[in-house]
């Protein structure tokens, strides 16, 4: 356990982020896991599910939760699928 009051205090700042970034992370991965299913299930949603894991992807990328690379990526992914389905 920290010792110093500065290395406390470094304790409870990180806490409070894991629990922040875990609702964001929470998130993008429920809206990607919609859009793939629908992708996959020819749902004519999908178009619609792939644009919010989009903009939740973004969000994460803007709150330092993912790189931008991995995003990109992301999105590029699921784009890729919804066209060829």
């Amino acid at each position: 356990m920290a010792n110093s009051a500065s290395a406390m205090k470094r304790v409870r700042q990180n806490e409070k982020r894991r629990l922040r970034n875990r609702v964001v992370h929470g998130s993008y991965r429920n809206a990607v896991a919609a859009a793939r299913e629908a992708i996959t299930g020819g749902s004519d949603q999908a178009a619609t599910l792939v644009a919010e894991a989009r903009r939740q992807l973004d969000r994460a990328v803007t709150k330092g939760v993912l790189h931008r690379s991995t995003a990109s990526r992301r999105i590029s992914r699921l784009a890729k699928a919804l066209a060829n389905n």
